[in-house]
């Protein structure tokens, strides 16, 4: 099912990225991507690749409703935001993801951050980590699955503010925006639902 979720919103971004590439015409180019554009669709598919793989782990393992609920609400909108990332990537020419480090496109940042801890990039879980949210079940692997999207969103902000501020197309700027308010209050969601279940979120990502 995930599979085919991410399918559907590749086909579903690259009409995304038409609409976006006849807009960029009509303004005579004016929307024309940077360094920053491209790596940011790039990275940040990488990055809700991750989040979708946690989330429809839970969504079909997890015994919690709520679990259940917010699993697969976070499954449908990153695999539509990947869709929409790689539709533009497919109009502007450009792979669909970055031959070298992560992250290089981010003015001023050490791109390299948590590279020692096995993370690509920050937020992101390790194969031990994801191995071990393979092999609970019951309340653990609620909370554990609460605990590593909390980090994963966390490790995200970065990317989505830098797209904010640096992108130069207005619709990569807006579509950061708004993965920056949605996830914003699935923390805090997420906090909430960690202290009914009398736990705590791990540290946030360094950086």
């Amino acid at each position: 099912m995930a599979a085919g979720a991410l399918i559907t919103a590749v086909l579903l971004g690259g009409a995304g990225g038409l609409l976006l590439a006849s807009s960029a015409d009509d303004t005579g180019g004016a929307q024309a991507p940077d360094p920053v554009d491209i790596g940011f669709a790039q990275d940040m598919t990488v990055h809700h690749q991750q989040g979708v793989t946690l989330a429809s782990w839970a969504r079909d393992h997890s015994d919690d409703p709520a679990i259940q609920r917010l699993a697969g609400d976070v499954e449908i909108g990153q695999s539509d935001q990947i869709g929409r990332m790689q539709g533009w990537l497919g109009v502007w020419g450009q792979p669909a993801s970055a031959d070298g480090a992560p992250m290089a496109w981010m003015p001023g940042r050490d791109h390299q951050m948590n590279m020692a801890e096995g993370r690509m990039m920050p937020g992101m879980a390790n194969n031990a980590e994801i191995d071990r949210l393979r092999a609970l079940s019951g309340r653990d692997l609620d909370v554990y699955f609460l605990q590593l999207l909390i980090r994963h969103h966390q490790g995200g902000a970065a990317m989505m503010r830098a797209a904010i501020d640096g992108a130069a197309v207005g619709e990569v700027r807006n579509l950061a925006a708004r993965m920056l308010d949605a996830q914003t209050a699935e923390i805090e969601a997420m906090t909430r639902m960690l202290t009914d279940r009398g736990a705590a979120p791990l540290p946030a990502p360094g950086g």
